[in-house]
Protein backbone atom coordinates (compact mmCIF):
# COMPACT_ATOMS: atom_id res chain seq x y z
CA UNK A 1 0.00 0.00 0.00
CA UNK A 2 1.36 3.43 -0.93
CA UNK A 3 1.34 6.25 1.62
CA UNK A 4 -2.10 7.82 2.10
CA UNK A 5 -2.10 11.62 2.22
CA UNK A 6 -5.06 13.89 2.83
CA UNK A 7 -6.32 17.04 4.53
CA UNK A 8 -8.86 18.26 7.04
CA UNK A 9 -11.91 18.84 4.84
CA UNK A 10 -15.08 20.85 5.46
CA UNK A 11 -18.26 18.88 6.17
CA UNK A 12 -20.49 21.93 5.60
CA UNK A 13 -23.91 20.97 4.30
CA UNK A 14 -23.62 17.41 5.62
CA UNK A 15 -20.74 15.09 6.44
CA UNK A 16 -21.19 13.10 3.20
CA UNK A 17 -20.24 16.18 1.15
CA UNK A 18 -16.70 15.97 2.53
CA UNK A 19 -15.94 13.06 0.16
CA UNK A 20 -16.49 15.12 -3.02
CA UNK A 21 -14.36 17.96 -1.63
CA UNK A 22 -11.59 15.58 -0.57
CA UNK A 23 -11.65 13.78 -3.92
CA UNK A 24 -11.50 17.08 -5.84
CA UNK A 25 -8.13 17.94 -4.25
CA UNK A 26 -6.63 14.46 -4.55
CA UNK A 27 -6.98 13.11 -1.01
CA UNK A 28 -6.42 9.42 -0.19
CA UNK A 29 -7.54 10.06 3.41
CA UNK A 30 -9.19 12.98 5.22
CA UNK A 31 -10.22 14.38 8.58
CA UNK A 32 -13.55 16.08 9.34
CA UNK A 33 -15.56 17.69 12.10
CA UNK A 34 -18.79 15.72 12.56
CA UNK A 35 -20.41 18.72 14.33
CA UNK A 36 -19.81 22.43 14.95
CA UNK A 37 -16.43 22.45 16.69
CA UNK A 38 -17.15 25.64 18.67
CA UNK A 39 -20.51 24.64 20.18
CA UNK A 40 -21.29 22.36 23.09
CA UNK A 41 -24.40 20.88 21.48
CA UNK A 42 -24.43 19.59 17.92
CA UNK A 43 -27.34 18.70 15.67
CA UNK A 44 -27.79 14.91 15.57
CA UNK A 45 -26.58 13.03 12.51
CA UNK A 46 -29.70 12.20 10.50
CA UNK A 47 -30.10 8.54 9.46
CA UNK A 48 -30.45 9.67 5.83
CA UNK A 49 -27.15 11.57 6.06
CA UNK A 50 -25.42 8.50 7.52
CA UNK A 51 -26.71 6.52 4.51
CA UNK A 52 -25.39 9.19 2.12
CA UNK A 53 -22.04 8.98 3.95
CA UNK A 54 -21.89 5.22 3.44
CA UNK A 55 -22.75 5.52 -0.25
CA UNK A 56 -20.03 8.13 -0.75
CA UNK A 57 -17.58 5.98 1.19
CA UNK A 58 -18.27 3.09 -1.18
CA UNK A 59 -17.75 5.38 -4.19
CA UNK A 60 -14.47 7.04 -3.14
CA UNK A 61 -11.32 5.28 -1.95
CA UNK A 62 -10.70 7.78 0.85
CA UNK A 63 -9.68 6.08 4.09
CA UNK A 64 -9.05 5.71 6.96
CA UNK A 65 -10.93 8.76 8.28
CA UNK A 66 -10.61 10.32 11.73
CA UNK A 67 -12.75 13.18 13.02
CA UNK A 68 -11.47 15.98 15.23
CA UNK A 69 -13.20 16.70 18.54
CA UNK A 70 -14.59 20.08 19.57
CA UNK A 71 -11.99 22.54 20.82
CA UNK A 72 -14.24 23.33 23.81
CA UNK A 73 -13.60 19.95 25.42
CA UNK A 74 -11.23 19.93 28.40
CA UNK A 75 -11.09 16.55 30.12
CA UNK A 76 -8.40 17.91 32.48
CA UNK A 77 -10.58 20.71 33.88
CA UNK A 78 -10.73 21.05 37.69
CA UNK A 79 -14.17 22.73 37.33
CA UNK A 80 -16.83 20.03 37.86
CA UNK A 81 -19.39 21.54 35.46
CA UNK A 82 -16.91 22.07 32.61
CA UNK A 83 -15.40 18.62 33.19
CA UNK A 84 -18.79 16.87 33.01
CA UNK A 85 -19.83 18.93 29.98
CA UNK A 86 -16.56 17.89 28.30
CA UNK A 87 -17.21 14.23 29.04
CA UNK A 88 -20.77 14.42 27.64
CA UNK A 89 -19.56 16.21 24.52
CA UNK A 90 -16.75 13.72 23.89
CA UNK A 91 -19.21 10.82 24.28
CA UNK A 92 -21.29 12.50 21.55
CA UNK A 93 -18.15 12.77 19.38
CA UNK A 94 -17.45 9.04 19.83
CA UNK A 95 -21.07 8.13 19.03
CA UNK A 96 -20.96 10.13 15.80
CA UNK A 97 -17.63 8.58 14.79
CA UNK A 98 -18.92 5.07 15.49
CA UNK A 99 -22.07 5.71 13.43
CA UNK A 100 -19.87 6.76 10.47
CA UNK A 101 -17.35 3.94 10.94
CA UNK A 102 -14.44 6.31 11.56
CA UNK A 103 -10.92 5.35 12.63
CA UNK A 104 -11.26 7.52 15.74
CA UNK A 105 -11.71 10.98 17.21
CA UNK A 106 -8.62 13.20 17.54
CA UNK A 107 -8.64 14.92 20.93
CA UNK A 108 -6.36 17.46 22.63
CA UNK A 109 -5.81 15.68 25.98
CA UNK A 110 -6.68 18.69 28.15
CA UNK A 111 -5.43 21.45 30.44
CA UNK A 112 -4.94 21.15 34.20
CA UNK A 113 -5.64 24.91 34.50
CA UNK A 114 -2.93 25.41 37.12
CA UNK A 115 -3.70 22.36 39.26
CA UNK A 116 -0.50 20.55 38.27
CA UNK A 117 0.50 17.82 35.83
CA UNK A 118 -0.31 14.83 38.07
CA UNK A 119 -3.79 16.20 38.79
CA UNK A 120 -4.38 16.79 35.07
CA UNK A 121 -3.23 13.36 33.93
CA UNK A 122 -5.42 11.61 36.53
CA UNK A 123 -8.37 13.84 35.67
CA UNK A 124 -8.06 13.12 31.93
CA UNK A 125 -7.77 9.37 32.50
CA UNK A 126 -10.81 9.33 34.81
CA UNK A 127 -12.82 11.25 32.23
CA UNK A 128 -11.75 8.90 29.43
CA UNK A 129 -12.75 5.91 31.55
CA UNK A 130 -16.26 7.35 31.86
CA UNK A 131 -16.41 8.12 28.12
CA UNK A 132 -15.31 4.60 27.24
CA UNK A 133 -17.67 2.97 29.77
CA UNK A 134 -20.56 4.86 28.14
CA UNK A 135 -19.50 3.70 24.66
CA UNK A 136 -18.64 0.07 25.39
CA UNK A 137 -18.15 -2.21 22.38
CA UNK A 138 -17.27 0.76 20.11
CA UNK A 139 -14.48 0.16 17.60
CA UNK A 140 -13.77 3.87 17.01
CA UNK A 141 -10.63 5.00 18.87
CA UNK A 142 -9.80 7.95 21.10
CA UNK A 143 -6.79 9.53 19.35
CA UNK A 144 -4.86 11.69 21.82
CA UNK A 145 -2.99 14.40 19.92
CA UNK A 146 0.55 15.51 20.70
CA UNK A 147 0.37 19.16 21.76
CA UNK A 148 2.72 22.16 21.60
CA UNK A 149 2.55 22.63 25.37
CA UNK A 150 1.17 26.16 25.56
CA UNK A 151 -0.18 27.26 28.94
CA UNK A 152 -1.26 24.34 31.11
CA UNK A 153 -2.02 21.98 28.21
CA UNK A 154 -0.86 18.39 28.65
CA UNK A 155 0.25 15.97 25.94
CA UNK A 156 3.41 17.83 24.88
CA UNK A 157 5.67 15.14 26.35
CA UNK A 158 5.51 11.55 25.14
CA UNK A 159 5.70 10.49 28.80
CA UNK A 160 2.41 12.29 29.47
CA UNK A 161 0.63 10.49 26.63
CA UNK A 162 2.04 7.17 27.84
CA UNK A 163 0.91 7.96 31.39
CA UNK A 164 -2.68 8.68 30.28
CA UNK A 165 -2.82 5.37 28.42
CA UNK A 166 -1.36 3.56 31.43
CA UNK A 167 -3.91 5.14 33.81
CA UNK A 168 -6.93 4.24 31.65
CA UNK A 169 -8.86 1.04 32.30
CA UNK A 170 -9.31 0.40 28.55
CA UNK A 171 -5.96 1.55 27.20
CA UNK A 172 -6.50 -0.46 24.01
CA UNK A 173 -9.12 2.10 22.99
CA UNK A 174 -6.53 4.90 22.97
CA UNK A 175 -4.29 5.67 20.00
CA UNK A 176 -2.06 8.67 19.31
CA UNK A 177 -2.14 11.38 16.65
CA UNK A 178 1.37 12.78 16.02
CA UNK A 179 1.31 16.44 14.95
CA UNK A 180 4.62 17.56 13.40
CA UNK A 181 4.19 21.28 14.24
CA UNK A 182 3.27 20.51 17.84
CA UNK A 183 6.06 17.99 18.35
CA UNK A 184 8.70 20.47 17.11
CA UNK A 185 7.20 23.28 19.22
CA UNK A 186 7.28 20.98 22.25
CA UNK A 187 11.05 20.52 21.86
CA UNK A 188 11.53 17.33 19.84
CA UNK A 189 13.94 17.94 16.96
CA UNK A 190 13.26 15.38 14.23
CA UNK A 191 14.62 17.42 11.30
CA UNK A 192 17.89 15.51 10.77
CA UNK A 193 18.05 11.77 10.08
CA UNK A 194 19.71 11.24 13.46
CA UNK A 195 17.21 13.47 15.27
CA UNK A 196 14.28 11.74 13.58
CA UNK A 197 15.53 8.32 14.65
CA UNK A 198 16.01 9.55 18.21
CA UNK A 199 12.56 11.16 18.49
CA UNK A 200 10.76 8.11 17.08
CA UNK A 201 12.72 5.84 19.46
CA UNK A 202 11.68 8.06 22.37
CA UNK A 203 8.04 7.88 21.27
CA UNK A 204 8.31 4.10 21.04
CA UNK A 205 9.82 3.91 24.53
CA UNK A 206 7.17 6.00 26.26
CA UNK A 207 4.05 5.25 24.19
CA UNK A 208 4.72 2.43 21.73
CA UNK A 209 4.78 2.78 17.93
CA UNK A 210 1.92 0.31 17.65
CA UNK A 211 -0.37 2.97 19.19
CA UNK A 212 0.51 5.62 16.57
CA UNK A 213 -2.61 5.75 14.39
CA UNK A 214 -2.59 9.11 12.61
CA UNK A 215 -0.28 11.97 11.61
CA UNK A 216 -1.05 15.65 11.26
CA UNK A 217 1.51 17.03 8.80
CA UNK A 218 1.91 20.74 9.52
CA UNK A 219 4.96 22.95 9.21
CA UNK A 220 5.57 25.35 12.11
CA UNK A 221 5.70 29.15 12.07
CA UNK A 222 7.88 29.01 15.20
CA UNK A 223 11.13 27.21 15.93
CA UNK A 224 12.03 24.29 18.18
CA UNK A 225 10.73 24.51 21.79
CA UNK A 226 8.61 27.62 21.10
CA UNK A 227 5.57 25.95 22.74
CA UNK A 228 3.50 27.80 20.11
CA UNK A 229 0.86 26.07 17.97
CA UNK A 230 1.03 27.94 14.64
CA UNK A 231 0.73 25.91 11.44
CA UNK A 232 2.11 26.85 8.05
CA UNK A 233 2.60 25.23 4.63
CA UNK A 234 4.87 22.25 4.08
CA UNK A 235 8.48 23.38 3.65
CA UNK A 236 7.71 27.01 4.53
CA UNK A 237 8.34 26.78 8.28
CA UNK A 238 10.85 25.53 10.81
CA UNK A 239 10.18 21.81 10.24
CA UNK A 240 11.40 22.17 6.64
CA UNK A 241 11.30 19.61 3.85
CA UNK A 242 13.87 17.25 5.40
CA UNK A 243 11.76 16.80 8.52
CA UNK A 244 8.84 15.64 6.39
CA UNK A 245 11.05 13.60 4.03
CA UNK A 246 12.23 11.32 6.88
CA UNK A 247 8.66 10.81 8.05
CA UNK A 248 6.89 10.08 4.77
CA UNK A 249 9.56 7.60 3.67
CA UNK A 250 9.63 5.57 6.90
CA UNK A 251 8.22 2.12 6.01
CA UNK A 252 6.88 1.71 9.55
CA UNK A 253 4.31 4.43 8.81
CA UNK A 254 3.26 3.21 5.37
CA UNK A 255 -0.31 2.44 6.46
CA UNK A 256 -0.84 5.38 8.80
CA UNK A 257 -2.90 8.29 7.38
CA UNK A 258 -1.01 11.58 7.01
CA UNK A 259 -3.33 14.59 7.12
CA UNK A 260 -2.74 18.30 6.46
CA UNK A 261 -4.13 20.97 8.77
CA UNK A 262 -2.46 23.88 6.99
CA UNK A 263 -4.08 27.28 6.19
CA UNK A 264 -6.38 27.29 3.16
CA UNK A 265 -8.67 29.48 1.09
CA UNK A 266 -12.06 28.60 -0.40
CA UNK A 267 -10.70 27.05 -3.60
CA UNK A 268 -8.39 24.75 -1.55
CA UNK A 269 -5.45 25.31 -3.90
CA UNK A 270 -3.10 25.32 -0.90
CA UNK A 271 -4.12 21.75 -0.03
CA UNK A 272 -3.44 20.68 -3.63
CA UNK A 273 0.01 22.32 -3.49
CA UNK A 274 0.91 20.89 -0.07
CA UNK A 275 -0.18 17.38 -1.10
CA UNK A 276 2.00 17.68 -4.23
CA UNK A 277 4.98 18.71 -2.10
CA UNK A 278 4.51 15.73 0.23
CA UNK A 279 4.16 13.24 -2.63
CA UNK A 280 7.23 14.77 -4.22
CA UNK A 281 9.24 13.80 -1.13
CA UNK A 282 8.47 10.09 -1.54
CA UNK A 283 11.24 7.78 -2.63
Amino acid sequence: MSQRFGAHVSAAGGVSKAFVRANSIGCDTMQIFTRNNNRWVGKPLEPAEIERWRSAQAEFDIRPIPSHASYLINLGSPKPDLWQKSIDTFVDELERAEALGLLGVVLHPGSHMGQGEDFGLERIATALDECHARTSDFSTLTLLETTAGAGHHLGYRFEQLGAIRHLCAESERIGICFDTCHVLAAGYDFRSAEGFGSVISEFDEHVGLEHLKCFHLNDSKHDLSSRKDRHTHIGEGFVGLDGFRHLVNDPRFREIPMILETPKSKDLHEDVENLAVLRGLLG
